[in-house]
C-alpha cells in the first residue's frame, strides 16, 4: 500500500498557516442613505424597513377575482422565457459558488499506467515492461484570504442573481396583470360602443323617416350617418388595440400569439382595497433593491480579492506512487516514490498594476453603492407615485361615473326634445358625443385605478394581504 506518512508534518503545517490566514475584505456596511419614516402619499402606518426579499410575495393578482387572470399568471411562472433565462442565470451563479468553495480545498488526482521499453545492445534485443500508479495533490493555501474573499464575492453575486430572478417574476406578473386589465377595460369600452352604435342606428332610422315625411332636413340625416360611421371606425381601432394586447399577454404567458384567444366576458370593475395601515414591504421584499445591495456586497468582497493579490502566494504539492515490473505487484512490491513541495511566489515589481486593480475594485464598490442608493430612491418614488395615482384615480372614477350617468340623461332628454321639435339635430349630436366620451372616460378611470393597484404592488415588492395583521 502507498504510504502518506511523509505528507503529514507538512500537511499539518500548511493547515496551521491556512487557519491563521487573515482576511483583507473591508467590513461590510450598508451604504448610508436617509430613508423617511413614512411615505408622503400614504396613510399613517406605512413604513420603510430593511431588506428581506426571501419573503413570499404571494399570488397577489388573485385579489382582482378573475380566474382567467389567475391561470395566465400561473402559466407565466412556468413558461415565460424571461423568467426561464433568470432561472438559468441563478443556477449558473450557484454552480460558480460551488466551484469557488472547492478552491479552498486540496485537489487530488490519481494515475495508473503500464509502459514497455526495449533496446538492441551487444547482448541482443532486450525488452522490459513496467507498471506504475500514483496519487498527486496540490493545494493553494489561502494565507491572506484571497480565495475566501472570492467565495464571499460569488456568494453575494449568487444572492443578487436570486433577487434578480424574483424581480423578473414580479415584473412579468405585473406587466401581464396590467395588460390583461387593460384588455378587459377595452372589452368594456367595446361593449359600450356597441350599445351606443345601436342607439345611433336607431337615431339614423328615425331621422331618415322624419326626412321622408318632410319634418327633418337632409343635413340631419347626413349628421346622423356621420356620427354612426365615426363610432364604427373607432370600434375597428379598438379591436386592433385589443388584438395587440392579446398578443402581448400570450408571449408573457409563454405562448405564441396564435395559441391564445381570450373570449370577452362580463367586465369586473373590482379594485383591491389598500388597507389604511400597512407595514411597507418596499425595502423588505422588493427584489431589485435586494439585488442592488448584494451587488455592493460582492464589490466589497472584490476589494479583498485584489488586496490579497498584493501578498505572496503559497502552494503545497505532494505525490506518492509505486513502480513495479508487473501491474499486480503494485500493492505488494516494487519501489515507492514520493515527493513533497511548498512553493511561494510574489511579484516583486509590476509598476503599480496590482495596486491599480485595488483602486479599480474600490471604484467598482463606490459605483455599486451609488446604484444601490439610486435604486432605493427610485423605489420610494415609484411607491409615492402609485399611492397618489391610486387615490386620485379613485376620486376621478367616482366623479366620472356620476358624469356619465348625467350625460346619459341629457342624451335621452335631448333626443326627446328633438323628436318633439323643440331642439335641432346638432344639439342631439353634441349630447350623443358627450355621453359616449363620458362612458369611455368612466371605464378608463376604473382601469387606471386597477393598474395603479398593480403598480403599487410592484413598488412594494408584492401583495399586501399576507402582511396585514388579522383583526
Amino acid at each position: 500500500m502507498m504510504s502518506y506518512r511523509p505528507f503529514r508534518p507538512a500537511l499539518a503545517a500548511a493547515l496551521a498557516v491556512a487557519a491563521a490566514g487573515c482576511s483583507l475584505v473591508p467590513t461590510y456596511q450598508r451604504p448610508a442613505l436617509q430613508i423617511p419614516a413614512g411615505f408622503k402619499e400614504a396613510p399613517a402606518g406605512w413604513h420603510a424597513v430593511a431588506p428581506a426579499d426571501e419573503q413570499s410575495r404571494g399570488e397577489w393578482w388573485r385579489a382582482f377575482g378573475d380566474p382567467v387572470l389567475d391561470g395566465l399568471e400561473a402559466d407565466a411562472t412556468a413558461h415565460n422565457q424571461t423568467v426561464a433565462a433568470a432561472v438559468a442565470s441563478y443556477d449558473g451563479e450557484r454552480a460558480l459558488l460551488r466551484e469557488s468553495r472547492a478552491s479552498l480545498w486540496p485537489e487530488i488526482s490519481g494515475s495508473v499506467g503500464v509502459s514497455r521499453s526495449g533496446g538492441n545492445g551487444g547482448t541482443g534485443t532486450t525488452t522490459g515492461k513496467r507498471a506504475n500508479a500514483g496519487i498527486n495533490g496540490a493545494w493553494t493555501i489561502d494565507l491572506f484570504g484571497g480565495l475566501r474573499a472570492g467565495v464571499a464575492q460569488n456568494k453575494a453575486s449568487m444572492l443578487a442573481s436570486r433577487a434578480s430572478l424574483g424581480n423578473a417574476l414580479l415584473a412579468i406578473h405585473a406587466q401581464l396583470a396590467s395588460d390583461y386589465l387593460q384588455l378587459r377595460g377595452m372589452d368594456a369600452q367595446l361593449a359600450a360602443y356597441q350599445r351606443t352604435i345601436s342607439g345611433y342606428q336607431r337615431t339614423l332610422t328615425i331621422t331618415g323617416n322624419r326626412y321622408k315625411v318632410g319634418v327633418a332636413a337632409h343635413m340631419d340625416v347626413l349628421q346622423a350617418e356621420t356620427t354612426l360611421r365615426n363610432a364604427q371606425s373607432q370600434v375597428i381601432d379598438m379591436q386592433r388595440q385589443r388584438a395587440t394586447l392579446e398578443h402581448a399577454i400570450a408571449v408573457l404567458s409563454g405562448r405564441a400569439p396564435a395559441d391564445l384567444s381570450l373570449a370577452t366576458q362580463q367586465w369586473n370593475a373590482h379594485v383591491p382595497e389598500v388597507p389604511a395601515t400597512l407595514p411597507s414591504d418596499l425595502l423588505q421584499r422588493r427584489p431589485d433593491v435586494a439585488a442592488a445591495e448584494r451587488s455592493v456586497m460582492a464589490a466589497n468582497a472584490g476589494i479583498g480579492v485584489q488586496r490579497a493579490a498584493l501578498f505572496p502566494s503559497l502552494n503545497l504539492s505532494a505525490s506518492s506512487g509505486r513502480s513495479a515490473q508487473v501491474l499486480g505487484d503494485l500493492a505488494s512490491g516494487g519501489s515507492a516514490i514520493w515527493s513533497l513541495g511548498l512553493t511561494g511566489a510574489m511579484t516583486l515589481l509590476d509598476w503599480g498594476a496590482r495596486s491599480a486593480r485595488v483602486d479599480q475594485a474600490r471604484a467598482s464598490y463606490e459605483q455599486s453603492a451609488a446604484s444601490y442608493r439610486q435604486t432605493v430612491l427610485s423605489a420610494l418614488q415609484q411607491t409615492e407615485d402609485a399611492l397618489v395615482d391610486l387615490r386620485s384615480y379613485a376620486d376621478e372614477a367616482a366623479s366620472l361615473k356620476a358624469s356619465s350617468q348625467a350625460a346619459d340623461q341629457v342624451e335621452q332628454m335631448t333626443l326627446n326634445q328633438y323628436l318633439a321639435g323643440m331642439a335641432d339635430y346638432t344639439t342631439v349630436v353634441t349630447a350623443q358625443n358627450t355621453a359616449l366620451a363620458a362612458r369611455r372616460s368612466a371605464i378608463a378611470a376604473v382601469v387606471q385605478q386597477q393598474q395603479a393597484a398593480v403598480a403599487l404592488t410592484q413598488a412594494i415588492g408584492g401583495g399586501w394581504d399576507d402582511t396585514v395583521p388579522a383583526r
